[in-house]
């Protein structure tokens, strides 16, 4: 096996959480033995859910590589520069990136990095006396670690699972394929960011002209992201560290508390959607085709016809509400899941309570391997390191801190002077004199 077949850290999947590994080490660790596999040869974000005019949730400083490395040249503002498009940027006063531009800024980071192969999947994982053996599409290598960041799954309810097709789907699949929606009773399910993007295209006409568009949510509201100030520390290094040192059933506790600091809509889609709904309905004076539901919660969908019945209970009431749909999209969100590839190893990976891999505070998995080969996940820490940790605003922190953990010394300086906020109670009592 040739030398270039020997790696340091081995990633399966370049999405952007690995994608951004690769980023920094290509920049900042070229010493360091480092490829990454994604059996797309096309690297394109969330196709699924590439909707007209639909954004990202957080600034585009938080991009691959600048928060621990600005002067990489892997970052987004290098790829505006790159595509003469850096004023013309500044001049649209974009507060976030379209999902379609940060879809093709990933695409041009992932094809110029070296140690990206792209259109090359792992089919096995296995470990022996040196370390993880990996065979690919392509050939055979050798690693000293491993990094998961093959993504979650779109999660459907498992009465929706066995009627899932073309007009039973999840969000994810939406804009896979052509859809019409015209003349057709259209029922999103979810309160989510996904299901008022889709619910606002689907209102535009976007699949055609609906004859009926429910939106059913169990949130008691269509709820905005809290996005001030205060509640961003939370998208911090300091309190995704001291998160991960608390009691298990604290840090549950904490993550449902925290649901719409991550999980809420964003505001301007919210105002843009009321807008909307005001002018036709209201000004216009069309009849009143679409409608929300909040405080259902879907409980059973059968056939009906052609169509389907979906069945839900309302949370104040109790009691049960029936709706017909031509088409029914679930925007329900995704659940984790480990690649084939890891069969072999999966069993010797300890869970939590959810399921959800054990991390230590180098996004390290627990696991009865050996110490020298350790197994790195991203994407796979909600319930460990917090509510950022899926979410892209940590991603190059998170980054840097495994690729400081795999080199053994300090490549990144990720130390940051105290915030605001006093997380946790101090050794000793503060005594406050009143005047």
């Amino acid at each position: 096996m040739s030398d270039s077949h020997v790696l340091d850290l081995a990633g399966l999947g370049a999405g952007p959480f690995n994608l951004s590994i690769a980023a920094l080490a290509d920049s900042h660790l070229p010493r360091l033995a480092t490829r990454f596999f994604e059996r797309r040869r096309d690297p394109a974000w969330h196709p699924g859910l590439m909707l007209p005019d639909t954004h990202l949730q957080t600034g585009f400083l938080k991009d691959l590589v600048t928060a621990v490395a600005p002067d990489s040249r892997h970052s987004f503002l290098r790829y505006l520069v790159e595509h003469h498009r850096f004023y013309r940027f500044l001049n649209a006063e974009l507060g976030t990136v379209s999902r379609a531009e940060f879809s093709d800024y990933l695409g041009w980071a992932a094809r110029r990095l070296d140690n990206v192969a792209l259109g090359e999947e792992v089919r096995e994982v296995r470990l022996d006396a040196r370390g993880f053996r990996l065979r690919t599409d392509a050939d055979d290598y050798r690693a000293r670690h491993l990094c998961l960041g093959t993504g979650k799954r779109p999660w459907l309810p498992d009465f929706a699972e066995a009627l899932r097709g073309p007009h039973c789907l999840h969000a994810a699949e939406i804009a896979r394929s052509r859809r019409d929606f015209n003349e057709r009773r259209v029922v999103v399910v979810g309160g989510g960011q996904s299901g008022a993007d889709i619910f606002l295209n689907a209102l535009r006409g976007h699949w055609g002209q609906p004859r009926e568009l429910h939106w059913i949510s169990r949130r008691r509201n269509f709820e905005p992201l809290d996005e001030t100030a205060f509640t961003n520390e939370y998208f911090t290094p300091d309190y995704t560290r001291s998160f991960h040192a608390l009691p298990r059933e604290i840090r549950e506790r904490e993550v449902a508390a925290q649901k719409l600091a991550s999980d809420g809509i964003t505001p301007a889609v919210l105002q843009t959607l009321y807008r909307e709904l005001y002018h036709r309905f209201d000004v216009l004076g069309e009849p009143r085709w679409a409608r929300l539901f909040p405080h259902r919660e879907a409980i059973a969908l059968e056939r009906s016809g052609l169509g389907f019945t979906l069945t839900t209970t309302h949370g104040l009431s109790g009691g049960k509400e029936r709706f017909n749909a031509d088409v029914i999209v679930f925007a329900t969100g995704f659940c984790s899941h480990l690649p084939d590839c890891l069969a072999d190893l999966a069993p010797r990976l300890q869970r939590d309570a959810h399921g959800e891999l054990v991390l230590g505070p180098h996004f390290e998995a627990s696991w009865d391997g050996p110490t020298t080969h350790r197994i790195y996940a991203v994407n796979a820490g909600r319930h460990s390191h917090g509510i950022a940790e899926p979410q892209l605003s940590l991603m190059a922190w998170r980054s840097a801190t495994i690729l400081n953990h795999v080199a053994g010394h300090q490549a990144f300086d990720l130390q940051e002077d105290n915030g605001p906020i006093e997380w946790h109670p101090t050794a000793e009592p503060r005594w406050v004199q009143a005047i």
